[in-house]
């Protein structure tokens, strides 16, 4: 369903005048954004300037479904600076190095790099910019297979009569994550070949036609006057169908196609290898949460490519790359530290690393949490949730992202989580998660990808196609609920900037109570038979929206 065309209608009531309630925070004089239906539909393809920094886009001026961003610094923030604010980054780690970043770093000035002492007596010894729960470690397996494979030599063979009454329960828990083992390898491994399929009839359909026309790089108009008959004409409509819906450049398609070969045999060598050992390096024990001496201070890990740096990186970027310093991007927000931890390798998270590094951001005082990671196993889920409500009682906000299953998390488990196992309930009230938006203002609102549920996501945030931060001073566009969560963290960290005396539950039901909602129906998983109400994807049923926000928080007491 299309969102009709009608004359507009955008204000709440007359304009506010607002006196500012927090230390540096702006005079507001303005109306909120609302009856977004009656904006009309965008129908021209963005341009690259325009894709490249859609997240921050107005609705109303755009008619694209950003978070009101630039907007609000133009007629809210303009040059006031409230508190200066961290906001602890847990993820594959961050180039601290990278030129859009490094002005915006965390430091713990308490502690004398370099020099092997605790200076500081938080219990880690060096930490300047953060703390590696990861050590040298980088690949991992998913959690489906640890669990998998450490059952495995208890339970192999045996059937469900054999099994005792004590082992009854762990037997069908092992049994579950067998299913699950197999049935992703299996997907993996299916993938992995029909890529390669492709790839080799791509390949010759691709030599064929360059051979005729004389040329590798032709574009769409040079394939469709291009005379063919026979074999030749089935190159060509192959070539058409990569062009279309793929790449125009068939070089480029054919690089687009071995990256995703590489990385499902990647997965295939890492994440399903049952005699993989990733934890070696850390030289802990997983799965005893009092064994907390390891790690170390390099919050880029051991690669020196740092190719294992471009999720965390790109993280940061969204949230905090130095606003008008005339490099790379603008972050969501200004006046923010980033603080980087490592603890999310090339696989499944550990529970006992992200128990541990919620308390270290709390501990050295991040206000905002972006935990950009997740899976649907987890053995120790309780250190978690004793970590989140840690956070809680220290008034710290967690922004959480979704996933990008296609799932509805009502009926789906995903961790980390705030749900209480027992009872529908919130275990905490700082626990924000996000899903993802699409460019697209109407039916294709909702990114493809991104789980959703009525009590288990809290709002969408601009998560398809973001331009952020890569490794070695460079720039890239990714897509996820990845890029949604700090997003949303960034405008997090802009209201307890400039208000800091409202709390993380506070935060969170400003950012979920502002935002934009729309009566569209959405296509949900990319399946246009799956076509739902918007408002009942999320608890909130809204967008997030800074400029929104700001003018809510000056409201909040």
């Amino acid at each position: 369903m299309k969102i009709p065309f009608l004359k507009p209608a955008l204000a709440m009531g007359s304009a506010l005048i607002l006196a500012s309630c927090g230390s540096g925070s702006p005079k507001i004089v303005s109306t909120p954004i609302a009856n977004i239906d009656s904006i009309p539909l965008k129908i021209d393809d963005l341009t690259e300037t325009q894709l490249k920094g859609w997240g921050g886009a107005d609705l109303v001026t755009d008619t694209i479904p950003g978070m009101s961003v630039e907007k609000a610094y133009s007629e809210i923030i303009k040059n006031n600076k409230g508190q200066k604010t961290i906001v602890a980054v847990i993820d594959s780690g961050v180039d601290i190095e990278h030129e859009d970043l490094e002005g915006v770093l965390w430091t713990n000035t308490d502690e004398i790099p370099g020099n092997g002492k605790d200076d500081d007596n938080n219990g880690y010894i060096d930490d300047v910019h953060g703390w590696n729960f990861l050590g040298d470690a980088v690949k991992e397996n998913m959690e489906y297979t640890r669990i998998y494979k450490r059952l495995k030599p208890k339970y192999e063979g045996k059937t469900a009569s054999s099994i005792s009454t004590a082992d009854r329960a762990e037997f069908i828990y092992y049994q579950e994550v067998k299913q699950e083992y197999e049935k992703e390898y299996q997907e993996t491994v299916q993938n992995r070949n029909q890529y390669e399929q492709i790839k080799k009839q791509l390949v010759a359909a691709h030599q064929a036609v360059s051979s005729q026309l004389g040329k590798e790089n032709y574009t769409i108009e040079e394939l469709n006057d291009m005379q063919a008959t026979g074999q030749m004409a089935q190159y060509k409509a192959m070539l058409q169908q990569i062009q279309n819906n793929v790449n125009e450049n068939i070089p480029e398609a054919l690089e687009e196609l071995d990256e995703g070969i590489a990385y499902y045999d990647g997965r295939l060598d890492t994440h399903f290898n049952l005699e993989l050992d990733g934890r070696a390096p850390v030289g802990d024990d997983p799965y005893d949460i009092t064994d907390t001496k390891y790690g170390n201070g390099n919050v880029m890990g051991p690669d020196p490519e740092k190719e294992d740096l471009k999720h965390g990186t790109h993280v940061a970027g969204i949230i905090a790359a130095e606003r008008n310093n005339n490099i790379g991007i603008n972050g969501v927000a200004n006046n923010v530290e980033i603080m980087a931890i490592r603890a999310v390798p090339d696989g499944d998270e550990y529970d006992k690393d992200i128990a541990l590094a919620i308390r270290y951001a709390v501990d050295n005082g991040a206000k905002v949490i972006n935990t950009s990671f997740g899976k649907y196993f987890s053995p120790n889920p309780e250190w978690v949730i004793e970590a989140i409500k840690y956070a809680e009682k220290n008034d710290v906000l967690i922004v959480n992202a979704g996933g990008n299953e296609s799932l509805n998390l009502d009926e789906n488990t995903v961790y980390p989580n705030d749900q209480n196992p027992e009872a529908p309930q919130e275990i905490a009230n700082n626990f924000l998660t996000v899903g993802a938006l699409n460019f697209d203002y109407g039916a294709q609102l909702l990114a493809n990808f991104s789980n959703y549920g009525k009590t288990n996501v809290d709002v969408f945030a601009p998560g398809t196609k973001i331009w952020s931060t890569t490794p070695n001073n460079e720039y890239e566009y990714l897509q996820g609920t990845s890029m949604a969560a700090p997003a949303v963290a960034g405008v997090a960290a802009i209201i307890r900037s400039f208000y800091p005396k409202l709390s993380a539950a506070q935060v969170k039901q400003i950012i979920m109570d502002s935002g934009l909602t729309t009566n569209a129906d959405v296509i949900v998983g990319g399946d246009r038979n799956n076509v739902q109400d918007f408002k009942e994807l999320s608890k909130s049923g809204k967008m997030v929206n800074l400029y929104n926000a700001l003018i809510l928080a000056s409201q909040t007491k």
